[in-house]
């Protein structure tokens, strides 16, 4: 017996910096959706008590600093399996990159493992279990455009998906440690996006309006220290995207176009400065 899961990327269409808490983090407000640019997942039960990972990409590790393994120690000892699991991971989403490419292989495993063994564990369950390993976990579980707070643990799905459209992913060739990026920013020097103008937007399925709201607080961070974030979003409203802005703590970028046509023109024409361009639909939900 195998269980299939899929793994989306996650991408923040609004993400506001309020302040720092007591414990460390920080209170984020976050309008988070899912666009069709998947790895895939393969669990296998296995003979012995083992976690067993496999991948195609190599700079994984495959042993406890993996988040899947993280994701299924948790549900083993939550739930008292004493059988193994066998993980073969098709890595297409590109890492350290802004779109939760870990995370969302994480909850893969909560719902892979729940499903393999029939553990009957909610969403809700799975998501508590795995603020510990990564805090854009619990989204990736509920996997559909949500209003997102806290530390990333407190998931609101929308009563309605993102506007339908197509985006351009563009990760730059360079690495943003998100935890650094955390540890530097001055929040009284950030800028905020009006999150609840995207929330509304979005629940009246205007996308107009929408666009006309994005923002992500961490930008002006990261395009300092990394100018070429900067010179994809400029490029990206050069070459006529409607709309662009950072995912996360970066380096990727996406462009937002209503029209095929012109998704593919910026596209093609991003794909002169870096390697990693990605032509996405967003996903229904």
């Amino acid at each position: 017996m195998e269980i299939i899961e899929k793994a989306p990327a996650k991408i923040n269409l609004g993400l506001d910096v309020l302040y720092k808490r007591d414990d460390g983090y920080h209170e984020l407000e976050m309008i988070m959706a899912s666009v069709d640019l998947s790895d895939r997942l393969i669990f296998t039960p296995t003979n012995t008590n083992d976690i067993i990972i496999k991948t195609d990409n190599g700079f994984l590790p495959v042993d406890r600093k993996n988040n899947i393994y993280q994701a299924i120690d948790v549900m083993k000892k939550t739930y008292g399996l004493t059988q193994g699991v066998e993980v073969n991971l098709k890595k297409n989403l590109p890492v350290a990159a802004g779109l939760g490419g870990g995370s969302s292989d994480a909850a893969a495993a909560f719902r892979g493992v729940n499903r393999l063994f029939n553990l009957g564990a909610t969403l809700e369950e799975m998501a508590e279990l795995s603020v510990p390993i990564g805090t854009d976990i619990p989204y990736c579980l509920y996997g559909q455009t949500a209003l997102v707070t806290g530390v990333g643990d407190c998931v609101k799905p929308l009563s309605h998906p993102m506007p339908q459209c197509w985006i351009v992913l563009v990760k730059p060739k360079i690495s943003v440690s998100t935890p650094r990026v955390f540890s530097k920013i001055q929040v009284d020097s950030l800028s905020h996006p009006n999150i609840k103008a995207i929330y509304e937007a979005i629940e009246n399925q205007d996308y107009q309006e929408m666009i006309q709201h994005l923002g992500n607080s961490l930008e002006s961070y990261t395009m300092d220290v990394f100018p070429i974030v900067k010179y994809v979003k400029e490029k990206m409203l050069e070459f006529g995207a409607d709309a662009a802005v950072m995912s996360g703590s970066g380096p990727t970028v996406l462009a937002l176009c209503k029209k095929r046509s012109r998704a593919i023109h910026v596209a093609n024409a991003l794909k002169g400065f870096c390697d990693e361009v990605y032509l996405v639909r967003t996903l229904n939900r």
